[in-house]
């Protein structure tokens, strides 16, 4: 039972949880801890309203309406202008809010029709116009009508990163990775809220070139390689290639992939009627274009080349003369994207040379052992270092014993074939690594013997990665 005191017309009611008093001039409603409650159905007055009482309405507004007070509004804009007339009869203390919706104020702005209040003291129309805006309005009298109590003119919005889709998506902390083994696009949907965060790393190889054929072919030379420094994702490790190479920038738009393909190997039987002897096929990402590796050196007019072919990194020569490796980083780029193949040699045996690869060039054939591919480079743009761009081993005819083969250098390049022992080849050479941009094996054949098969160069492949959280 609660107890009621009446003292100078104020009364204290107790019921054990609740009290208003009156002590001086101060009233007092409640106790520490309690919950003051309207009965159902009560109404307050007298308490004027406070910013935080006002409610919004989450439906946005598109067209123009009278606002009510109280109430707070999303205004969308964003196919055109709206006008919100204000409340006609305000009372002190009436509040109303508005918040830019789509962020389009800026284009099409919010005008507040005063409804014959002032607003700050003029009795005009107000417009809003800053993009992502919010303002909340208080009315307080006569003289200055609505002011405002809260104006934000910047979006309170957490960091915004670059928002993309293609290829094979990986990340690695904070950044990113789109891995591309095969033609595809790279979309960009949206952008970071920081330009420093616009850009992106790359790494770009092409087609390895395919081998040479002959009494002992040329190696094929590595697809081009080239990468940014990685600075602006994370530090990876890119190899001097990519030191001081800046990041890419990037808007929003689609931008066409491009895998090169390897260049396809030589094979035909003496007396090797012209065949491929293929360069490897380019690789391209926006403005970055790397070259196709050059095929291999071949005994006889396989489309006329006894050298190496030019490319990203060129094909190792064969043994015969005119045998000269092919000049690398073919157009020419800054840093180089490969390096040239080696020279062949008929003395004591016949040896291809190796093809060049992205650190190295290949190695000349010494004369009793096929000539090793360049090596290629280490890169850990997927989070993990891998190599990539390695030269093709030079074929070997051999000796009475035999002899080996040129070894693929580092980064798919494919080992040589020789004949070891015998007319026939003992050892078969293998094909460039697919999506390592590797050159292939030199090839090998003879007058009564088959040839060994075509072995093509490694495809390329691009990779992709930025900041996204």
């Amino acid at each position: 039972m609660a107890s009621i005191i009446k003292a100078d017309n104020i009364q204290k009611v107790s019921d054990g949880t609740n009290i208003i008093k009156k002590c001086g001039s101060t009233i007092t409603l409640g106790s520490c801890g309690a919950t003051i409650a309207l009965a159902c159905g009560a109404t307050q007055t007298g308490f004027g309203q406070t910013y935080s009482a006002v409610e919004y309405c989450t439906t946005a507004k598109t067209s123009p309406f009278t606002a009510a007070a109280g109430t707070g509004y999303f205004i969308n804009t964003t196919c055109g202008a709206v006008t919100v007339t204000l409340p006609a009869s305000p009372t002190a203390g009436d509040v109303v809010s508005f918040k830019d919706y789509g962020g389009t104020w800026q284009t099409n702005n919010l005008t507040l029709c005063n409804n014959g209040n002032k607003i700050n003291g003029v009795c005009a129309t107000a417009s809003l116009s800053t993009q992502n805006q919010s303002v909340s309005l208080i009315y307080v009298d006569a003289t200055k009508g609505w002011q405002d109590i809260q104006d934000s003119t910047a979006g309170v919005t957490g960091a915004a990163y670059i928002t993309a889709t293609g290829g094979t998506i990986t990340t690695c902390g904070d950044y990113k990775i789109h891995t591309f083994t095969s033609d595809g696009c790279f979309a960009v949907s949206s952008l970071a809220s920081s330009p420093a965060n616009n850009v992106v790393d790359y790494l770009v190889v092409a087609g390895g070139g395919g081998n040479g054929i002959g009494t002992a072919g040329g190696g094929g030379g590595a697809g081009g390689a080239r990468m940014s420094s990685g600075v602006a994702s994370g530090c990876y490790t890119a190899s001097p290639l990519g030191s001081c190479v800046s990041a890419l920038p990037v808007s929003i738009t689609t931008y066409p992939i491009t895998i090169g393909a390897g260049g396809t190997g030589a094979s035909a039987p003496y007396p090797y009627t012209p065949s491929a002897c293929g360069t490897g096929s380019n690789s391209v990402f926006s403005t970055i274009t790397s070259a196709g590796g050059g095929g291999g050196g071949s005994e006889s007019p396989c489309s006329g080349i006894k050298n190496g072919a030019s490319g990203g990194s060129g094909g190792g020569g064969s043994y015969v003369g005119g045998n000269t490796g092919g000049t690398g980083n073919t157009p020419p780029t800054s840093p180089p994207q490969g390096n040239p193949g080696g020279t062949g040699s008929a003395t004591p045996y016949y040896v291809g040379a190796g093809g060049g690869g992205a650190a190295c060039a290949g190695s000349p054939a010494p004369g009793v052992v096929g000539g090793p591919g360049g090596n290629g480079i280490s890169n850990s743009i997927t989070g993990s270092a891998v190599y990539y761009a390695g030269g093709g081993g030079g074929g070997s005819q051999g000796g009475p014993t035999g002899t080996p083969a040129g070894t693929g250098g580092s980064g798919g390049g494919g080992k040589g074939s020789a004949r070891e022992l015998g007319p026939v080849p003992t050892s078969i050479g293998t094909a460039g690594t697919a999506n390592t941009g590797g050159g292939a094996g030199g090839g090998w054949s003879w007058a009564v013997c088959p040839s060994t098969a075509p072995l093509n160069g490694g495809s390329g492949v691009i990779i992709i990665r930025y900041k996204y959280q």
